[in-house]
């Protein structure tokens, strides 16, 4: 690794300590400079700002030639000409080809988001189907995050809907069972999956391992593109079978034979000719970029999902698909066959990079006819219209937000609005929640949940609860991102056309709650040395009357806004989402606790009686000190279970 941005002549100008500290140089000078000292080979290099911030992340053949062209003045764009003045150093690594550097560059543009890249963004990671390869007889099961589990993974899937859709045609063609290994070794007899046909018991000895093994062959196969073959296979014994006059496994063949038809039947758009391939599809309208994705595997459509990436308006379609295409695949694994609706630039090096990360070869092209265009083509039509109904969303929430200005008398649109809530039971289980929402909408990447850990709050104290939320994400935002920046009008004009990383300071604060909840906020903020924050509560109206709520700023009289205001109605919107998302944390919160108590080891104690003991005392340690007469109170304990409770947590009979 060539690591130059300590060097001298870059960043530090002179020598003459007594000196007023001069200004750090950066532009075409600086890089000039570097340029003398690279190698001629292949590799990727970082420009970086006068604070250390990456700018842009790129890869070169040949490091000499390429940076040398940010050198040379004239016949950059403003885009270019803005990141060069901006740069006051820079760092490379070399890479023993230009796939490795290709491959490298786009894993540094997902983890650095260097603002004049084209940034991938909306990344969550896709649903998949896991075959387990841990059992005598493997799980089918949806699967989401790291594989850290030993078994075959299928996909990607567009949604949730699609993988669970697809498993249950799949239990029916493979009979493939998706209990835990826990119910499985737990049974005695098979259960209803069993009977209704989609399941083969394995649990119980119905089918043996060895012919359930054939089973889950039979399944990775069709998985694994090879589905005309198993069709076959199963016709056959279903034609043997029918042949031999055993007609009750020619019924088993022909019930599976459906659930396969019934998989392909039921996926929109299916080829014919391709049986594994991701299609890309690139538009632009309006300054804004949507590339749609579908998947198809196995002959089938696995859906499909729109990316809006960030990119500047000066760049072409063919330019975002190709930056988009490498940082897509970096945690993904590769089909054989990537369609692509342009032609994108170093084309080949794109299929080498795949092919090189993959166990297969990886065929990258720009299909001109036949059933590949028509896919193609039916991406890009998707893409035409996932783009304008985000630019009709895009201008509405435009709107909204200049309405938030105007109301809260902010001194511009607000790029990020954080909304915080408590959610609690007497004080039991207590999480805050905060989301964050903005220009494009809910930002729920940038939802953040905080479990109240302080033991000096009283239970129910919800000002208590909020102090602990603000404090904490205000003293890790200040450690983290330094004081809250202000933006002049000048840098927002230097900023026009470029990719501005999403804020990390809020640009306004909702509290769910009135004066008093407000107040609080104000001191723990003041305590944090924040004071120019705008600070919004929002309080509930009479009866709680959506409509009629009241809002209360600092130094400001409270105020209504019009029954029928589109303001009124987004910030309705806003505090919905940040009960719901409070509320979601708070249940899981619970229900994680009810499996995890004390209260399991109890004879006779199953999840109804311990729900309705939690319920009632609101914690296992208040059920552990309640009395005899007390466990008597609640629904569904008699008399002798409240004995053997009493008793298991005083067996000194006190």
């Amino acid at each position: 690794m060539i690591d130059e941005s300590n060097h001298p002549d870059a960043s530090h100008p002179t020598d003459d300590t007594n000196a007023t500290p001069a200004k750090p140089a950066t532009g075409f000078d600086v890089i000039a400079d570097f340029v003398r000292r690279l190698p001629n080979g292949p590799g990727v290099y970082r420009m970086l700002n006068a604070g250390g911030d990456v700018l842009y992340v790129g890869k070169a053949r040949n490091l000499k030639k390429r940076v040398s062209n940010y050198a040379r003045h004239g016949n950059q764009t403003n885009r270019i000409l803005r990141m060069i003045q901006l740069t006051s150093s820079m760092e490379f690594v070399t890479t023993a080809t230009e796939t490795e550097a290709l491959l490298l560059e786009a894993n540094l543009i997902k983890r650095l988001r260097p603002r004049f890249n084209v940034l991938l963004r909306d990344d969550k990671s896709f649903p998949y189907i896991l075959i387990g390869e841990d059992h005598a007889a493997p799980q089918i099961t949806k699967h989401r995050g790291a594989r850290k589990r030993k078994a075959k993974y299928y996909g990607p899937f567009a949604s949730a809907g699609a993988v669970n859709n697809t498993i249950n045609a799949l239990q029916k063609a493979f009979l493939l069972r998706t209990c835990t290994d826990s119910v499985y070794e737990s049974r005695s007899r098979p259960c209803l999956l069993y009977q209704i046909k989609r399941c083969a018991a394995p649990c119980t000895g119905e089918i043996s391992i060895e012919q359930y093994g054939e089973l889950v062959k039979e399944a990775h196969q069709f998985l694994t593109g090879k589905s005309q073959t198993v069709r076959k296979e199963m016709a056959e014994k279903m034609q043997q079978a029918s042949e031999a006059l055993d007609f009750e496994t020619a019924a088993i063949y022909r019930d599976r034979l459906a659930g396969l038809s019934h998989i392909q039947s039921h996926q929109g758009i299916n080829p014919q000719n391709t049986e594994e391939a991701d299609v890309f599809a690139c538009y632009q309208d309006g300054g804004q970029t949507c590339i749609q994705v579908f998947f198809f595997r196995t002959g089938q459509n696995w859906g499909n999902r729109a990316y809006f990436p960030k990119a500047d308006k000066s760049q072409t379609e063919a330019e975002v698909l190709g930056a988009f295409l490498a940082q897509f695949y970096d945690n993904k694994p590769c089909p054989r066959l990537v369609l692509l609706s342009h032609e994108i630039e170093e084309q080949e090096l794109v299929a080498e990079a795949l092919t090189s990360k993959s166990d297969h070869k990886v065929a990258v092209t720009m299909p001109q006819r036949g059933e590949k265009r028509a896919l193609v083509d039916h991406a890009h039509a998707n893409a035409r219209e996932a783009l304008g109904r985000r630019l009709a969303e895009t201008s509405t929430q435009a709107k909204l937000l200049d309405g938030v200005a105007e109301v809260f008398g902010l001194p511009a649109r607000p790029n990020r609005i954080e909304v915080y809530d408590n959610s609690h039971i007497q004080g039991t289980n207590a999480v805050g929640g905060m989301i964050v929402a903005g220009s494009d909408g809910f930002m729920k990447n940038q939802y953040r949940k905080f479990n109240i850990k302080s033991d000096t709050i009283t239970p129910g104290d919800d000002f208590g609860m909020m102090r602990e939320v603000l404090e904490r994400r205000f003293s890790r935002l200040l450690k983290e991102n330094g004081p809250r920046p202000e933006m002049t009008e000048k840098e927002a004009g230097d900023n026009e056309g470029v990719n501005m990383p999403d804020p990390a300071w809020p640009d306004l604060l909702l509290i769910d709650g009135g004066k008093g909840q407000l107040n609080a906020v104000c001191e723990t903020l003041a305590d944090l040395g924040i004071h120019d924050l705008p600070i919004v509560g929002v309080a509930k109206g009479p009866d709680r009357d959506a409509g009629r709520e009241q809002f209360f700023m600092p130094d400001r009289d409270s105020f209504m806004l019009p029954l029928r205001d589109p303001v009124l109605y987004f910030i309705q919107r806003l505090r919905d989402e940040a009960h719901r998302f409070a509320i979601g944390t708070h249940r899981a919160k619970r229900s994680k606790q009810i499996s995890q108590t004390g209260l399991d080891d109890i004879p006779g104690i199953g999840p109804s009686r311990k729900r309705a003991l939690l319920h009632h005392f609101g914690t296992a340690k208040a059920v552990r000190n309640a009395a005899l007469s007390d466990l008597l109170a609640v629904d569904g304990i008699s008399e002798q279970m409240a004995k053997v409770i009493h008793a298991y947590f005083h067996e000194d009979g006190h």
